[in-house]
């Protein structure tokens, strides 16, 4: 049972999320200060977190946040269909349907060869940022970060594609505590388009 004091870091934690568009460890590290509260205070797990971001989307986002969703899964689908040749699956927040116009765009692609996909954005002369960031086992992950323009939004999102092996994705499909995919292929976010899923 989450106690009180962890319950105000998660709805600290959801408002950074969805105004300001952190990610959730960052936006627990700052709601913990925010609070003033001991650096070493227990954070909030993910699914605590994950609820209370969804109970601040529905108080106070119910009327944009759908539209800002669709918005970002049909420039998911965009960038997925660009790099279909690597098996790209939509991961995070426009995946799991927390996802507001601050939000990024999170792809995995698995890979035969981790420069490969690489090569393919240099072939379609793409701009991005290679960085390092952390995988879906706490590893260490290659990113290439471009920033799309999303005409619906009228704004740029940043969009992250993820290097994996393929052996990866075996592994990558299991399903999370709550029995949900954690990620999806083109397949799985046409069907949350065309179904409206939220």
């Amino acid at each position: 049972m989450p106690t009180p004091l962890s319950a105000e870091i998660a709805s600290t934690t959801a408002r950074l999320v969805v105004e300001e568009g952190l990610e959730w460890g960052p936006a627990k590290r700052r709601a913990v200060r925010e609070l003033g509260l001991p650096v070493r205070t227990p954070l909030p797990d993910n699914d605590q977190v994950e609820e209370a971001v969804r109970e601040y989307i529905a108080l106070f986002c119910a009327d944009t946040q759908p539209q800002e969703l669709r918005a970002l899964r049909q420039l998911a689908l965009v960038w997925m269909e660009r790099m279909a040749a690597f098996r790209p699956h939509l991961g995070g927040a426009v995946w799991h349907g927390t996802a507001t116009r601050l939000s990024d765009i999170y792809l995995q692609l698995f890979c035969d060869d981790s420069k490969s996909a690489e090569i393919a954005l240099i072939d379609h002369q793409v701009d991005y940022e290679p960085r390092t960031v952390t995988g879906f086992h706490g590893e260490s992950v290659e990113a290439l970060s471009v920033g799309s323009m999303c005409s619906e939004l009228g704004e740029m999102i940043g969009v992250h594609l993820l290097i994996y092996d393929l052996d990866d994705l075996r592994g990558a499909l299991r399903p999370d505590a709550k029995g949900r995919s954690p990620r999806g292929d083109i397949t799985a976010v046409r069907r949350l388009l065309q179904e409206n899923i939220p």
